[in-house]
């Protein structure tokens, strides 16, 4: 596309003339930090796409950012991210209470003869960024290089034609992430009502007029009875199999050494509606946790039929209630061979370990699989299989972790969970009326999401009309924008304005300021 009159195409150390800055964040190691000193360290977290987030507490005291040459940052910087995500994304530093400095995987870029905030938009354009994706390097990772960022041209306009597509783009963007903001806002009700859903319905209030209709209903107590016996006979039907594994009799008075569940200590629990009893997770499900053996990656295979899933595989989109896409794949007798514990379709997994913990992610397997040891499942009675996953569906995770410095879950902070059961006529009337609701809710947060990435892409769209000129009229008396990079460019050859710095470590990386020749 050809350039609108006045522009030139360039790069952003083109723009870096007197007082200006191209350069990377500095090495801070966790060693030259101080929580009560006097800088501010802004981190990746901060650097929003297209806003600052404040988000990031870390401080060094403003001697230590001296002994390490860092750089002060100043209001109307123009940060940019080299790590993702999105690589590449740019945000305004606005300030702070106090003085600061950023991370050596943010660029910083100081302008004084540039509008800074159209800066900001251009990096921040579809065009920018793809030129930095298709520069980007890292296996794990993804990062770009100062001086891969160095090299992404820019189409640059008259200084007037800065401003004036500046103030576009902060109108119209400013719209756009108000109306983001709104719908945010209404997800988070909506999670809300979504919760109060499921614990009405754990509760018995969503039935209250059904029951008062159905009294003569068989109860709850009756359906554990069959519950446990059920739980019993599974027992016993797995002992026999490890007997006849073994080619050996079973032993006189095995049946005896069945692990009773754990009971709920109803005296100290509060009343529950007409025929409802109370049970608890370890009556009425297996609980059991993953396992990562050492030698599992010599098994897994393409062809495997039989699926590994790690804790991460629970945030991929398809996997939004049953984890059933992504995992790794081995044999089912591997598996075996391995001490792998294979889990039965249905099973509820979550996580145990690690932060994951606070996502509060419950799944169900859609079909028997292996998961790793980050990893806990419950498999429910079949007579209990619907309502133990409603009741895990408002269960929060976070309150039964051991607060440690790795968070973690353990059996004896699931089983002994109370659980209210209701009749078993009672529980399909519940499912109906929770289906019914949460489908409302469903098809709202689908509306919302849609719209989210509709916002999404005229953001986009208005960045890409900018970077290409036809977002703001052109005015022909602006200064060209040839004029203005000619004066940047003396000022430079003149000995002032500092572009591409590298910060590091002592005996690995030199402290140096070169001048663009």
């Amino acid at each position: 596309m050809a350039l609108p009159d006045g522009w030139v195409e360039g790069v952003i150390g083109d723009l870096v003339g007197e007082e200006g800055l191209f350069v990377d964040g500095d090495w801070v190691e966790s060693k030259d930090q101080d929580p009560n000193g006097d800088v501010r360290l802004i981190q990746l977290a901060d650097i929003g796409d297209g806003a600052f987030l404040n988000k990031s507490a870390r401080f060094l005291t403003e001697k230590r950012a001296k002994e390490l040459g860092a750089t002060f940052l100043s209001v109307g910087d123009v940060l940019v991210a080299r790590m993702p995500d999105p690589l590449g994304r740019a945000a305004i530093f606005p300030g702070d209470a106090k003085k600061s400095i950023t991370a050596v995987d943010v660029c910083v870029v100081r302008s004084k003869a540039a509008c800074n905030r159209w800066l900001m938009h251009s990096i921040n354009s579809p065009q920018f960024r793809g030129k930095v994706a298709a520069l980007q390097s890292g296996s794990t990772r993804k990062r770009i290089s100062r001086g891969n960022l160095a090299t992404v041209d820019l189409r640059i306009p008259p200084g007037k034609e800065q401003e004036r597509i500046a103030d576009k783009c902060d109108e119209l963007v400013s719209d756009l992430d108000g109306g983001v903001a709104a719908l945010e806002r209404a997800q988070d009700r909506l999670k809300l009502y979504r919760a109060s859903v499921l614990k009405a319905a754990v509760e018995g209030r969503l039935t209250e007029k059904w029951r008062a209709a159905h009294a003569k209903v068989e109860r709850a107590e009756k359906l554990l009875e069959r519950i446990l016996a059920e739980r019993r006979k599974k027992w016993e039907e797995a002992q026999l199999r490890k007997f006849e594994e073994k080619g050996r009799a079973p032993l006189k008075g095995w049946k005896g050494r069945y692990p009773e569940p754990v009971k709920p200590d109803v005296l100290a629990l509060p009343v529950l509606p007409e025929g409802w009893c109370w049970a608890t997770v370890d009556q009425l499900g297996d609980v059991f946790s993953g396992n990562t053996p050492a030698d599992l990656p010599s098994k897994l295979r393409e062809d495997g039929d039989m699926q590994w899933f790690r804790v991460g595989d629970m945030n991929r989109p398809e996997n939004t209630v049953y984890l059933d896409a992504g995992g790794q794949r081995l044999m089912a007798e591997d598996a075996i061979q391995l001490g792998l514990r294979i889990a039965e379709a249905g099973t509820i997994v979550f996580p145990k370990r690690g932060g994951a913990i606070a996502t509060n992610k419950k799944r169900l397997l859609r079909r028997r699989s292996c998961f790793d040891l980050n990893t806990m499942g419950v498999t429910p009675i079949v007579f209990a299989a619907d309502w133990l996953w409603s009741w895990f569906l408002q269960l929060d995770l976070a309150r039964l972790s051991d607060g440690s410095n790795v968070p973690q879950i353990n059996h004896p902070d699931i089983k002994p969970l109370n659980v209210p059961l209701p009749p078993s006529s009672e529980q399909g009337e519940i499912k109906n009326l929770m289906e019914e609701q949460l489908s409302v809710c469903a098809v709202v947060d689908a509306q919302m999401n849609a719209l989210r990435a509709r916002a999404t892409r005229l953001r986009q769209a208005i960045l890409k009309c900018a970077f290409e000129g036809r977002l703001v009229l052109q005015d022909p008396k602006d200064e060209p924008a040839s004029e203005l990079l000619a004066r940047i460019r003396a000022v430079r050859e003149a000995g002032k304005g500092l572009i591409g710095r590298g910060n590091g470590r002592k005996k690995i990386r030199k402290k140096i300021r070169t001048m663009m020749a």
